[in-house]
């Protein structure tokens, strides 16, 4: 059976597309840490350190603190995989359930477009925005609006 590879600081920051430096500072605050050190005394990181660094910065772009990542994260590591994918899942139930009550708000604005109105807006969509609404409007139980 073959080790999981380990990552010195440079390498794990190219496969992680942020800077050693950032990867220092996320392990001085405990969001990372070191598998082990090598016989050269240089950290050596797993894997693992490598999704976690992505989950990290993909929370970032949710706009959370790092001291809320940090606490997410730690929760994260306490609980069974079964307890991390029913949290996953609740949050996204609740994030759909925010995103159904924003759609409802626009309902009556989007009513009250005019064809060349809508049409415009519907086409200054990107596909993947479009097809996101669509969805939305489906598990809504609504009729297609585009």
């Amino acid at each position: 059976m073959e080790a999981a590879p380990l990552y010195r600081i440079g390498e794990l920051s190219k496969l992680a597309k942020i800077s050693a430096r950032t990867i220092d500072y996320y392990t001085s605050l405990g969001l990372v840490e070191p598998a082990k050190r090598s016989d050269k005394n240089y950290r050596l990181y797993s894997h693992e350190t490598l999704l976690r660094l992505q989950r990290i910065e993909e929370m970032k772009k949710d706009k959370y603190t790092l001291d809320e990542i940090k606490a997410s994260l730690d929760t994260w590591s306490k609980i069974t995989p079964e307890e991390q994918i029913s949290l996953k899942l609740t949050e996204i139930q609740q994030h759909l359930t925010q995103l159904e009550r924003e759609v409802k708000e626009l309902e009556p604005v989007i009513k009250q477009l005019k064809p060349r109105q809508a049409n415009r807006l519907y086409t200054s969509l990107t596909p993947q925005t479009a097809a996101c609404i669509e969805a939305l409007m489906l598990l809504m139980n609504k009729s297609s609006l585009m």
